[in-house]
């Protein structure tokens, strides 16, 4: 009796473990699963937002002379088709005809009545002062004048005289070349495949609706997955004291850690989003505008900044880049494995000096945490040099408006990277107590 009574608590104990393994490893998996979506949105964002500045880059547009071309020419179509002449302008027009026909009769009476020589010009002459009254034909310019204008200002004639204007403006424009029109064009037609849109419009639409949708849906699976994370350390608090628990615990708080790292070193970090919103300019009492011009973006995770300096021909830059890989991807890792091996009975797998080394002391070298604070001093110092510079390109006055924006941002992959750091500090504490408490195995 004593002897069952005995079993009874020892499969408890054996059982207890388990059913820890297998309660944390569907945690385990639901971390794992809202990583891998916050991951694949994240680099989607990324993506969209690359195309984006691509179709909306400066160079192709407020540096494109065909982008002014096309504007310049609507604005002049526009007032040519919409031309109009008012009364008061047509009675002005009527003046300055009737001005310069007195100016046309004054010149040929005083062609015809000067000093003639020859005998055929003195005929002229008696015959111009016999038969022709100047006070008459003076008398009829004012008629002259306004059938003159009425033929002038008709339906047809003016519609002559814009196809005229038209067809010129066409003419110079097509004269004017620029050889990145091809490039635009070649640039906008694919992305507008790729996204299944037929103009810049839709496109915009799109973009903005689904940048919305994946910035919602990423932060809820960043609360997922943090949520997850915070419960396997609320089991710590539960199960403090049983000591038999600490080393599956331990090793599967590890698992979590790791997946962690993974999506925070893979994610994006940070974006560097400048843009000039709005520029408009006066013409022909019309406004020119470009909206949305990207000047620079960039969006990088820890792995993209790294690749970034190893791929740099400066040997100071690739030697930043093995640096940062080490320190703050690579010894991370290590030390995962090496915690792992020291709780699960670490004198089987070789030197406990190394293995301790490796779980402890290697924490002086993992430079995640320095990481974290040297982003976030980067973002600041270049937020700051961003608004400085953006600001003096803002200018406001009767012919030019311009407007600029920064839309850099620390991404939600930043945080995760900082939960990441917090979460290891807090297992260096609990591997110490472990290892106070358990001894060696």
């Amino acid at each position: 009796m004593a002897t069952i009574t005995q079993d009874i608590p020892e499969k408890k104990s054996r059982i207890a473990p388990i059913l820890l393994i297998a309660a944390l490893s569907i945690l385990l998996f639901g971390e794992a699963f809202f990583g891998y979506r916050f991951h694949q949105l994240s680099v989607e964002q990324k993506y969209l937002k690359e195309d984006y500045s691509l179709s909306n880059n400066i160079t192709f547009g407020i540096f494109s002379v065909d982008r002014w071309g096309e504007k310049i020419s609507t604005v002049v179509d526009r007032r040519v088709k919409g031309f109009k002449l008012t009364n008061q302008q047509k009675t002005e027009m009527r003046k300055e005809v009737e001005k310069e026909l007195h100016g046309l009769v004054n010149k040929a009476v005083a062609e015809v009545t000067k000093p003639q020589k020859s005998l055929g010009g003195k005929l002229k002459k008696l015959a111009f002062k016999t038969f022709v009254d100047v006070g008459e034909i003076h008398a009829q310019v004012p008629s002259f004048a306004k059938t003159i204008v009425t033929k002038i200002t008709s339906p047809t004639s003016l519609k002559r005289l814009k196809g005229i204007a038209t067809s010129k403006m066409d003419e110079l424009e097509a004269q004017t070349y620029d050889s990145t029109d091809t490039t635009i064009t070649t640039v906008e037609r694919n992305i507008y495949r790729k996204y299944h849109v037929a103009d810049a419009k839709a496109y915009d639409r799109l973009v903005n609706s689904r940048l919305s949708e994946i910035k919602k849906d990423s932060f809820q699976f960043a609360l997922g997955m943090l949520g997850c994370v915070a419960i396997a350390l609320i089991l710590w608090l539960f199960l403090r004291k049983r000591v038999q628990l600490h080393v599956p615990l331990f090793i599967m708080s590890l698992l979590f850690a790791f997946i962690l790292l993974a999506v925070g070193v893979t994610s994006p970090i940070i974006e560097v989003d400048a843009r000039l919103q709005t520029l408009e300019f006066a013409f022909l009492g019309d406004k020119i505008a470009f909206t949305n011009q990207v000047l620079f973006f960039q969006s990088k995770s820890i792995l993209g900044i790294i690749g970034t300096l190893i791929e740099q021909p400066k040997p100071d830059a690739v030697l930043v880049g093995i640096l940062l890989l080490v320190f703050v991807v690579v010894l991370p890792l290590l030390r995962i494995v090496a915690r792992g091996v020291h709780v699960s009975c670490g004198h089987l797998f070789g030197s406990q000096k190394v293995l301790r080394f490796l779980a402890f002391d290697l924490g002086k070298w993992d430079m995640a945490d320095v990481m974290v604070v040297g982003i976030g001093m980067t973002y600041i110092g270049l937020n700051g040099i961003l608004k400085s510079q953006l600001s003096g390109l803002n200018m406001q006055n009767d012919t030019l408006k311009t407007v600029t924006v920064n839309n850099s941002a620390l991404q939600l992959g930043f945080w995760v990277f900082v939960t990441y750091v917090v979460y290891t500090i807090v297992l260096s504490y609990i591997l110490k107590k472990i290892d106070e408490q358990n001894g060696p195995c």
